[in-house]
């Protein structure tokens, strides 16, 4: 599999692991990082059935990475986010195959939202999430404006973007931030069981469906109907969908394999 400078990508059993890797700086984004987690998310697909990204040492990531310029004060905001930040969200948002983030330490500011941008945001239980942006007086960005009203509701997304609080794992689950959190000591055996899972599920089922949930926000209930049978229409010719009748009659676990 390709190398990386700032993060690693591994490929075994069906399953995409991205780590991000600068440990040293609690895994801050910088412009090569923010490029190489944009192509392994674009590359991982062709090769695995699942992408995982999580981080190496004990954060998740902290978010971006302020020495990465000379002067932050005088970063060109808008065209960092068009150019480096928007390809990014946008390739793990729009991946065809499930995505999870195993968020394995403190995921903050745009690393908080890194995190929010997968299909399931599973946390180790010392985690925490932190809108850190008006700490420095800006707003929330990559994606987190979009991602928490829809994940928390817009009372609790007004909250953690003015007060820019920790807010742990067990109340981000509570909150239905995220999926779930584990306890730290099981959390890697945990996420790679759920990974394993989704590897080898019917690939092509979870790609319509993940089109399906996210169109549902701007879709009226006519248009979601005929979007429903568009995208079941497509499933009903693939193997995998005839691998599961056959399945359900025999009484055995359907092997599935994601076309």
């Amino acid at each position: 599999m390709k190398e990386y400078q700032t993060i690693t990508l591994e490929v075994a059993d069906d399953i995409a692991t991205l780590r991000l890797n600068r440990p040293d700086r609690m895994n801050a984004l910088n412009t090569q990082m923010r490029a190489e987690i944009t192509d392994a998310a674009l590359l991982a697909p062709q090769h695995a059935r699942v992408l995982v990204i999580t981080g190496n040492g004990k954060a998740f990531c902290s978010g971006q990475d302020l020495s990465d310029v000379g002067n932050a004060v005088e970063l060109d905001l808008e065209r960092v986010l068009r150019d480096e930040y928007v390809p990014m969200i946008k390739a793990i948002g729009d991946c065809p195959v499930p995505t999870i983030s195993a968020v394995n330490g403190p995921a903050a500011g745009a690393g908080a939202n890194l995190a929010l941008s997968a299909d399931v945001v599973i946390a180790t239980e010392s985690a925490y999430f932190q809108q850190a942006f008006t700490r420095i007086g800006l707003m929330p960005d990559a994606a987190g404006t979009y991602w928490l009203p829809r994940q928390m509701g817009m009372a609790k997304a007004m909250g953690a973007a003015l007060f820019a609080e920790p807010i742990s794992a067990r109340t981000a689950d509570e909150w239905g931030m995220i999926w779930e959190a584990e306890s730290d000591d099981g959390f890697e055996a945990h996420w790679q069981a759920r990974a394993a899972y989704l590897a080898k599920g019917p690939t092509q089922a979870y790609r319509n469906l993940k089109r399906a949930l996210r169109e549902s926000w701007q879709n009226g209930f006519d248009a979601q109907l005929t979007l429903e049978a568009e995208l079941q229409g497509d499933l009903g010719g693939t193997r995998d969908f005839k691998e599961g009748v056959v399945a359900f009659h025999d009484k055995r676990s359907a092997g599935f394999e994601g076309r």
